[in-house]
């Protein structure tokens, strides 16, 4: 008697705790669009690498990892966005002089929005 009334208990709940787990990173996974656009950075690509990488279960993200040469250093910059079925739009190549904005982020700098400098 006891198990039969135990049992969908635990299981309601575990079911419960998953589904509140999959909402938060959901949630945190479409979030990864903003990015504050707190400082510019411009200079040349030096070099480029785009990856595909898991975020949660069935959940994916584009990163965008660039090298950037600018006047005076070089700098590690990334890109990180949502992977949807859509294609990703974006027009960078090697030697490309650009214009960057977003934050600094533990040694690297984030961005989302870019314009190419001729």
């Amino acid at each position: 008697m006891v198990t039969a009334i135990l049992i969908p208990i635990i299981c309601f709940y575990f079911y419960w705790v998953t589904k509140k787990d999959m909402k938060e990173n959901e949630q945190k996974w479409l979030n990864l669009t903003n990015i504050y656009e707190e400082a510019i950075v411009s200079g040349k690509i030096i070099q480029l690498e785009k990856t595909r990488k898991r975020f949660y279960y069935h959940r994916y993200i584009n990163v965008l990892n660039i090298q950037l040469q600018t006047d005076t250093k070089l700098i590690h910059v990334k890109r990180v966005t949502p992977f949807t079925m859509q294609k990703d739009p974006i027009a960078l190549k090697i030697g490309d002089h650009v214009r960057l904005y977003g934050n600094w982020h533990e040694n690297e700098f984030q961005f989302l929005r870019f314009d190419i400098v001729n």
